[in-house]
């Protein structure tokens, strides 16, 4: 079998970032001087800006992100309405249990099956599939979310987006509270 140069380059490059996501553990944040807690994060308004990247660097998407977050008993509610750069709007509504010892489940409206995520320190590693809106078809990626708490009102998340266990692109988005809050 033969196979381009470039080909290589690229399933090598593929390879090297999906090690570098699995080799990180969430355990390894427990002793960050910022504890993360998402049910007190994301109370209330919340407002994010983001973008998203294909496999190559380039910039395919930006968006604002306008949350509202609820908590009745031990569910997280997040009302999540996207205003993309290109005149698009869409909303997500997270249903998310805070199951204690800093795990949490969730599920959305695109997302099948469970979202499952871990909190330690000031990081939350959070894993889950979406039925993504790809021109007229629709695709099941994954995420790997990390979120970085760096104060009190910036949270900051970098996403790997995968199809059939490929890395197709990468999110990051910069979350902060409103001043006073």
């Amino acid at each position: 079998m033969h196979i381009s140069k470039a080909l290589a380059s690229a399933l090598l490059v593929a390879s090297s970032v999906t090690t570098a996501c699995a080799s990180q553990q969430v355990s390894q944040f427990a002793d960050s001087p910022r504890q993360l807690v998402l049910e007190d994060y994301f109370l209330g308004e919340t407002a994010a800006y983001g973008v998203f990247e294909d496999r190559f660097g380039k910039v395919r998407r930006q968006f604002k992100v306008d949350i509202t977050g609820t908590l009745d008993g031990d569910r997280l509610t997040l009302t999540e309405k996207f205003k993309y750069d290109d005149g698009e709007r869409d909303t997500r509504i997270w249903e998310i249990d805070v199951l204690g010892g800093g795990a949490y489940r969730g599920t959305a409206g695109d997302v099948p099956g469970l979202a499952e995520g871990q909190v330690s320190g000031n990081a939350f590693n959070w894993k889950y599939k979406v039925d993504l809106k790809v021109g007229d078809s629709i695709w099941n990626v994954g995420f790997d979310d990390w979120m970085y708490l760096m104060d009190d009102d910036v949270l900051i998340n970098r996403a790997y987006v995968t199809r059939y266990g490929i890395e197709i692109g990468q999110v990051t988005i910069a979350f902060r509270k409103p001043a006073g809050r």
